[in-house]
Protein backbone atom coordinates (compact mmCIF):
# COMPACT_ATOMS: atom_id res chain seq x y z
CA UNK A 1 0.00 0.00 0.00
CA UNK A 2 1.62 3.30 -1.01
CA UNK A 3 1.53 6.14 1.73
CA UNK A 4 -0.95 8.63 2.71
CA UNK A 5 0.61 11.68 4.70
CA UNK A 6 -3.14 12.41 6.34
CA UNK A 7 -1.21 16.02 6.23
CA UNK A 8 1.85 14.69 7.32
CA UNK A 9 4.01 14.60 4.78
CA UNK A 10 6.98 13.21 6.60
CA UNK A 11 6.99 9.39 7.35
CA UNK A 12 7.16 8.38 11.38
CA UNK A 13 10.41 6.37 10.53
CA UNK A 14 11.49 3.96 7.77
CA UNK A 15 11.85 0.11 6.69
CA UNK A 16 15.15 -1.10 5.88
CA UNK A 17 15.18 -4.66 4.08
CA UNK A 18 18.89 -5.66 2.95
CA UNK A 19 18.99 -8.80 0.21
CA UNK A 20 22.35 -10.55 0.39
CA UNK A 21 24.06 -13.03 -1.63
CA UNK A 22 25.88 -16.02 0.15
CA UNK A 23 29.23 -16.31 0.14
CA UNK A 24 31.61 -18.56 -2.12
CA UNK A 25 30.53 -21.98 -2.78
CA UNK A 26 32.75 -24.79 -2.18
CA UNK A 27 32.08 -26.66 -5.57
CA UNK A 28 33.04 -23.24 -7.51
CA UNK A 29 36.76 -24.01 -6.06
CA UNK A 30 36.78 -27.83 -5.94
CA UNK A 31 35.24 -29.13 -9.18
CA UNK A 32 35.76 -32.81 -8.27
CA UNK A 33 33.60 -32.07 -5.35
CA UNK A 34 30.03 -33.01 -6.35
CA UNK A 35 30.88 -36.06 -7.72
CA UNK A 36 31.74 -37.65 -4.62
CA UNK A 37 28.94 -35.59 -2.68
CA UNK A 38 26.09 -36.59 -0.64
CA UNK A 39 24.38 -33.73 -1.74
CA UNK A 40 25.94 -32.22 -4.71
CA UNK A 41 23.20 -29.95 -4.93
CA UNK A 42 23.86 -28.19 -1.63
CA UNK A 43 27.58 -27.14 -1.46
CA UNK A 44 29.14 -25.36 1.74
CA UNK A 45 31.22 -22.23 1.58
CA UNK A 46 34.76 -22.55 0.69
CA UNK A 47 36.77 -20.95 3.37
CA UNK A 48 36.72 -17.47 1.28
CA UNK A 49 33.37 -17.63 1.96
CA UNK A 50 33.57 -17.82 5.56
CA UNK A 51 35.89 -14.82 5.60
CA UNK A 52 33.71 -13.04 2.83
CA UNK A 53 30.88 -13.10 4.77
CA UNK A 54 31.83 -12.32 8.34
CA UNK A 55 33.72 -9.19 6.44
CA UNK A 56 30.58 -8.34 5.25
CA UNK A 57 29.08 -8.55 8.70
CA UNK A 58 31.42 -5.91 9.63
CA UNK A 59 30.70 -3.85 6.36
CA UNK A 60 26.96 -3.59 7.53
CA UNK A 61 28.57 -2.02 10.94
CA UNK A 62 30.49 0.37 9.27
CA UNK A 63 28.22 1.16 6.89
CA UNK A 64 24.85 1.35 7.32
CA UNK A 65 22.97 4.12 10.06
CA UNK A 66 20.53 1.22 11.47
CA UNK A 67 19.95 -2.01 13.21
CA UNK A 68 19.01 -5.48 11.88
CA UNK A 69 16.15 -7.18 14.26
CA UNK A 70 15.14 -9.86 11.99
CA UNK A 71 17.27 -12.39 9.77
CA UNK A 72 15.86 -14.43 7.17
CA UNK A 73 18.14 -17.28 5.45
CA UNK A 74 17.44 -19.29 2.72
CA UNK A 75 18.08 -23.35 3.58
CA UNK A 76 20.80 -23.82 1.46
CA UNK A 77 24.05 -24.35 3.62
CA UNK A 78 25.74 -21.73 2.16
CA UNK A 79 23.35 -19.31 2.96
CA UNK A 80 22.86 -20.44 6.58
CA UNK A 81 26.66 -20.95 7.19
CA UNK A 82 26.83 -17.59 5.84
CA UNK A 83 24.14 -15.97 7.90
CA UNK A 84 26.24 -17.48 10.66
CA UNK A 85 29.26 -15.31 10.09
CA UNK A 86 27.36 -12.16 9.42
CA UNK A 87 25.73 -12.51 12.77
CA UNK A 88 29.38 -13.92 14.33
CA UNK A 89 30.63 -10.47 13.63
CA UNK A 90 27.56 -8.53 14.69
CA UNK A 91 28.45 -9.71 17.95
CA UNK A 92 31.71 -9.37 18.12
CA UNK A 93 31.74 -5.77 17.78
CA UNK A 94 29.16 -5.55 20.30
CA UNK A 95 27.48 -2.72 18.73
CA UNK A 96 24.25 -5.12 17.77
CA UNK A 97 24.77 -8.61 19.98
CA UNK A 98 23.54 -11.85 17.79
CA UNK A 99 21.57 -12.40 21.03
CA UNK A 100 19.34 -9.69 20.06
CA UNK A 101 18.80 -10.87 16.90
CA UNK A 102 15.80 -13.09 15.46
CA UNK A 103 16.35 -15.66 12.46
CA UNK A 104 14.76 -18.07 11.03
CA UNK A 105 15.44 -20.39 8.23
CA UNK A 106 12.83 -19.70 5.28
CA UNK A 107 12.13 -21.86 1.96
CA UNK A 108 10.97 -19.35 0.13
CA UNK A 109 14.61 -17.37 0.06
CA UNK A 110 15.97 -20.79 -1.98
CA UNK A 111 17.80 -20.98 -5.06
CA UNK A 112 15.83 -20.66 -8.42
CA UNK A 113 14.65 -24.27 -8.72
CA UNK A 114 15.46 -24.26 -12.62
CA UNK A 115 17.82 -25.50 -15.05
CA UNK A 116 19.70 -22.79 -14.98
CA UNK A 117 20.52 -22.39 -11.38
CA UNK A 118 20.84 -25.81 -10.55
CA UNK A 119 23.50 -27.22 -12.28
CA UNK A 120 23.12 -30.35 -14.92
CA UNK A 121 22.65 -33.97 -13.27
CA UNK A 122 22.85 -32.04 -9.79
CA UNK A 123 19.48 -32.14 -8.46
CA UNK A 124 17.65 -34.74 -6.43
CA UNK A 125 16.15 -36.98 -8.66
CA UNK A 126 12.87 -37.21 -6.60
CA UNK A 127 13.02 -33.24 -6.12
CA UNK A 128 13.54 -34.30 -2.63
CA UNK A 129 15.75 -31.67 -1.16
CA UNK A 130 16.44 -33.27 2.21
CA UNK A 131 16.71 -30.06 3.99
CA UNK A 132 17.32 -31.17 8.23
CA UNK A 133 16.25 -27.99 9.30
CA UNK A 134 17.16 -28.61 13.14
CA UNK A 135 20.39 -29.38 12.05
CA UNK A 136 20.69 -26.15 10.11
CA UNK A 137 19.56 -24.38 13.21
CA UNK A 138 22.36 -26.20 14.70
CA UNK A 139 24.57 -23.80 12.89
CA UNK A 140 23.64 -20.46 13.41
CA UNK A 141 24.98 -19.03 16.64
CA UNK A 142 23.33 -20.37 19.99
CA UNK A 143 20.12 -18.16 20.94
CA UNK A 144 18.87 -16.57 17.91
CA UNK A 145 16.71 -19.07 15.98
CA UNK A 146 13.12 -17.97 16.68
CA UNK A 147 11.41 -20.84 16.09
CA UNK A 148 7.86 -18.78 16.80
CA UNK A 149 8.15 -17.69 13.55
CA UNK A 150 5.81 -18.75 10.85
CA UNK A 151 6.90 -19.34 7.39
CA UNK A 152 5.70 -17.56 4.64
CA UNK A 153 6.26 -21.19 2.42
CA UNK A 154 5.83 -23.82 5.10
CA UNK A 155 7.20 -26.57 2.90
CA UNK A 156 10.53 -26.32 -0.08
CA UNK A 157 9.32 -25.45 -3.07
CA UNK A 158 8.20 -27.55 -6.45
CA UNK A 159 10.39 -27.39 -9.17
CA UNK A 160 9.44 -23.69 -10.78
CA UNK A 161 11.35 -24.37 -14.32
CA UNK A 162 11.42 -20.55 -15.06
CA UNK A 163 13.34 -17.53 -13.86
CA UNK A 164 9.48 -15.64 -14.47
CA UNK A 165 8.34 -18.06 -11.79
CA UNK A 166 10.98 -17.56 -9.17
CA UNK A 167 11.19 -13.89 -9.81
CA UNK A 168 7.35 -13.52 -9.02
CA UNK A 169 8.24 -15.60 -5.61
CA UNK A 170 10.88 -13.44 -4.40
CA UNK A 171 8.70 -10.22 -4.85
CA UNK A 172 5.89 -11.89 -2.77
CA UNK A 173 8.60 -12.94 -0.53
CA UNK A 174 10.23 -9.45 -0.03
CA UNK A 175 6.64 -7.56 0.53
CA UNK A 176 5.32 -10.39 2.89
CA UNK A 177 8.16 -10.40 4.68
CA UNK A 178 8.41 -6.59 5.24
CA UNK A 179 4.34 -6.50 6.05
CA UNK A 180 4.25 -8.77 8.45
CA UNK A 181 7.20 -7.02 10.62
CA UNK A 182 6.75 -3.39 9.74
CA UNK A 183 8.90 -1.64 12.39
CA UNK A 184 12.13 -3.95 11.77
CA UNK A 185 14.85 -4.07 9.84
CA UNK A 186 15.39 -7.16 8.19
CA UNK A 187 18.22 -8.96 6.53
CA UNK A 188 17.54 -11.74 3.81
CA UNK A 189 20.57 -13.95 3.11
CA UNK A 190 19.55 -15.41 0.00
CA UNK A 191 21.32 -16.25 -3.56
CA UNK A 192 22.30 -13.97 -6.68
CA UNK A 193 19.16 -14.17 -8.52
CA UNK A 194 17.28 -12.79 -5.32
CA UNK A 195 19.26 -9.61 -4.55
CA UNK A 196 19.36 -9.08 -8.45
CA UNK A 197 15.20 -9.67 -8.88
CA UNK A 198 15.29 -6.46 -5.76
CA UNK A 199 17.52 -4.40 -7.81
CA UNK A 200 15.33 -4.46 -10.98
CA UNK A 201 12.07 -4.15 -9.41
CA UNK A 202 12.74 -1.90 -6.97
CA UNK A 203 15.48 0.61 -9.49
CA UNK A 204 13.36 1.53 -12.68
CA UNK A 205 14.43 1.08 -15.57
CA UNK A 206 17.43 -1.21 -14.28
CA UNK A 207 18.85 -4.77 -15.60
CA UNK A 208 20.98 -6.74 -13.35
CA UNK A 209 23.49 -9.24 -15.14
CA UNK A 210 25.95 -9.75 -12.54
CA UNK A 211 26.22 -10.14 -8.31
CA UNK A 212 29.12 -10.95 -6.69
CA UNK A 213 29.41 -13.04 -3.72
CA UNK A 214 28.20 -11.80 -0.62
CA UNK A 215 26.98 -8.34 -2.69
CA UNK A 216 24.15 -7.03 -0.75
CA UNK A 217 21.20 -4.35 -1.78
CA UNK A 218 19.46 -2.16 0.33
CA UNK A 219 16.23 -1.44 -0.09
CA UNK A 220 14.24 1.36 2.14
CA UNK A 221 10.34 2.83 2.52
CA UNK A 222 8.99 5.25 4.46
CA UNK A 223 6.52 4.16 7.25
CA UNK A 224 3.33 6.03 8.52
CA UNK A 225 1.33 5.84 11.30
CA UNK A 226 -2.31 6.13 11.66
CA UNK A 227 -3.90 4.97 14.83
CA UNK A 228 -2.63 0.94 15.11
CA UNK A 229 -2.10 0.78 11.49
CA UNK A 230 1.18 1.07 9.07
CA UNK A 231 0.78 3.02 5.95
CA UNK A 232 3.75 2.21 3.48
CA UNK A 233 5.04 4.36 0.72
CA UNK A 234 7.24 2.45 -1.85
CA UNK A 235 10.32 0.78 -1.82
CA UNK A 236 13.42 2.61 -2.77
CA UNK A 237 17.30 1.36 -3.80
CA UNK A 238 19.58 3.20 -1.87
CA UNK A 239 22.98 3.27 -2.83
CA UNK A 240 25.85 3.77 -0.31
CA UNK A 241 29.83 4.82 -0.88
CA UNK A 242 31.41 2.04 -0.77
CA UNK A 243 28.78 -0.55 -1.25
CA UNK A 244 29.40 -2.52 -4.92
CA UNK A 245 29.17 -6.05 -6.37
CA UNK A 246 26.05 -5.34 -8.22
CA UNK A 247 26.83 -5.25 -11.86
CA UNK A 248 23.74 -3.39 -13.50
CA UNK A 249 22.69 -0.92 -16.71
CA UNK A 250 19.81 0.34 -17.95
CA UNK A 251 17.13 -1.23 -19.28
CA UNK A 252 17.16 -0.36 -23.32
CA UNK A 253 14.07 -1.24 -23.75
CA UNK A 254 12.57 2.02 -21.34
CA UNK A 255 14.70 4.01 -22.95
Amino acid sequence: MEAVSSGNPHPDFYQNVVVMRHGDRFDNFDSSWSATAARPWDPPLYKDGLVRAFDTGRTFLNLLPFPFHRVFVSPFLRCVQTAAQVLQALSAADASPSTTLKVSIEYGLCEMLTDEAIRPKVAPKDLNWGFNIPQLEAVLPSGTVDHSVERVYKEMLPWEGSAAVTHRRYIHLFQTLADKYPSENLLLVTHGEGVGVAVSTFMENTIVYGVEYCAFVELRRPVFRKGDLFVFGKFEVILREGQDGIKCMPNPEKE
